[in-house]
């Protein structure tokens, strides 16, 4: 039996992971999960996982947790970064599924690595902000990262048993949002309400803006470079609207390696917990006398603009990555709380990235402080477009 802790375990990969492991009951054990502040869900998983020790945002939803639950379950309750970081360095634990929305997720992952656990790892996020140092952690305690983005996982799958250096390119498919085939005029009027209805995933908000903008894909580019340790210029991007193909890897005999299935977020999830083993009956299975087509399309870098930002921040290389998924975070909020258009996203990025000083080789301090400015300078540029829109 594999003893599981989840970081993020009220949000869409967490829900569906704890779906993994009650369908594969005697596989695993929950031990500790980390939480928001969705405190009713989560007294819900307690009740039926009766995890060690569970975390939440604050103090003040840490008593709130009490009063729901009592005493009775045998739960410690902590709070905060602190409590995250234990959650994550549980001696009890074999792995850590990190799936904690953005960079608040960096901080424990981090303490997992560092506490000898293996990583089930959604937030992509972490390796954006501080892939060398994140990496650097794991060889050095000896501890496998395994991809739950289900572009990860499917080069991960298609990179197993191959020698690394016939690999010629990696391409990570993407589905093109639901504004694909809109005109860059009409991207303007986008509604939030619009921006979240994907057409193939089922994901939480924020994920699911930045599939719409693209910006997703140029995070993922960054977490591939780390994760499969190959220059950004080995990493290619192409729109397949069908989501069947999650990935491919191309070798140099001219050979492709593709993984196809379902959009079924499970899938991956089971394959990185279960990781070198398969677990039976997870998701759908494909009927491919029922697949008609499978098209292939270039992204449209001028209408989707997030993307060679991305790419510019992992060149460019130290904070600047860092400086991006802030300004990004951000930019979404605001997008989400209609105080930007969604075609403001890109340039809020683009203003903060221009002013940022770089740091190269930088420490976890530097990407910290550089997070934190990020995110500074975006609400000081969203505040100014919003008062230049009152005058105007």
């Amino acid at each position: 039996m594999k003893n599981i802790a989840i970081l993020g375990s009220t949000g869409s990969i967490g829900v569906q992971a704890l779906d993994v492991i009650a369908s594969h009951g005697g596989r695993f054990n929950v031990t500790a999960l980390g939480a928001g502040r969705n405190i009713h869900l989560l007294k819900e998983q307690i009740e039926v996982y009766r995890p060690r020790v569970v975390a939440v945002y604050d103090d003040e939803h840490a008593y709130r947790l009490r009063e729901l639950s009592g005493s009775r379950t045998g739960t410690t309750i902590v709070h905060g970064p602190q409590g995250y970081c234990e959650v994550a360095s549980l001696q009890e634990s074999d792995m850590v599924l990190s799936a904690m929305v953005g960079a608040a997720g960096l901080i424990p992952t981090l303490a997992a690595i560092e506490a000898g656990k293996n990583i089930a790892l959604a937030n992509k996020e972490t390796l954006v902000m501080a892939g060398e140092l994140v990496m650097a952690a794991a060889d050095r305690q000896g501890v496998m990262i395994l991809p739950v983005d289900s572009e990860h996982s499917a080069i991960f799958q298609c990179l197993q048993g191959q020698r690394r250096e016939a690999l010629k390119r990696i391409i990570l498919t993407a589905s093109g949002g639901p504004f694909h085939a809109w005109s860059k005029d009409a991207l303007r009027d986008v509604k939030p309400a619009q921006a979240l209805k994907h057409p193939n995933w089922e994901m939480g908000k924020k994920i699911t803006i930045d599939s719409a903008s693209m910006m997703n894909k140029g995070l993922e580019i960054i977490e591939a470079r780390w994760l499969f340790d190959v220059p950004v210029d080995q990493i290619e991007v192409v729109v397949h609207p069908q989501s069947i193909i999650h990935s491919f890897v191309e070798y140099w005999d001219g050979s492709v390696i593709a993984q196809l299935g379902k959009p079924d977020m499970r899938v991956p999830i089971a394959y990185a917990l279960s990781w070198p083993e398969r677990l039976p009956r997870v998701g759908p299975f494909m009927d491919f006398r029922k697949t008609s087509s499978l098209e292939f399309h270039p992204p449209d870098e001028e209408k989707f603009p997030c993307l060679p930002l991305a790419c510019n921040a992992v060149k460019t290389g130290g904070t600047m990555p860092a400086v991006l998924n802030g300004a990004n975070e951000i930019a979404v909020q605001a997008f989400l709380d209609e105080e930007i258009r969604f075609t403001d996203i890109a340039g809020v990025i683009k203003n903060v990235m221009n002013a940022h000083q770089t740091v190269f080789s930088p420490a976890l301090v530097d990407i910290i402080n550089a997070d934190r400015e990020a995110r500074e300078r975006a609400m000081k540029s969203i505040k100014e477009k919003r008062d230049w829109l009152a005058q105007a």
